[in-house]
């Protein structure tokens, strides 16, 4: 295959699409995952030193984040460590959302 041949399917592939355009989207959408991050875990330590206790729904958003973004990577790369820490994720989730029910239903506080 020469270098033209190689430009060619190249191009075939990626029509309609612009590279740079889809890596800085996901630049993007990487930066705007860990900075929603550092803002929940700010939230619920503020909400933890002012009002004594944990927001356990801030929390599960956190970790139905990284639930979500490990079952993708697992579902296109198949590996069973992906899987791992998305069940992992997936079940401090639950976890998070039953706490914060109780909390909502002044069981918990």
């Amino acid at each position: 295959m020469n270098k033209d041949d190689i430009l060619l399917q190249a191009q075939t592939e990626n029509r309609g699409r612009d590279m740079a355009d889809m890596e800085a989207q996901k630049k993007g959408a990487y930066v705007a995952y860990f900075a929603g991050i550092l803002l929940i875990i700010l939230v619920c330590v503020a909400e933890g030193v002012v009002l004594g206790r944990l927001n356990c729904g801030g929390a599960a958003v956190v970790f139905a984040m990284g639930f979500t973004a490990f079952l993708i990577k697992y579902l296109t790369l198949r590996k069973r460590h992906e899987l791992f820490v998305a069940l992992l994720y997936g079940a401090l989730t639950v976890l998070c959302l039953v706490l914060w029910i109780l909390q909502l239903c002044g069981v918990m506080t």
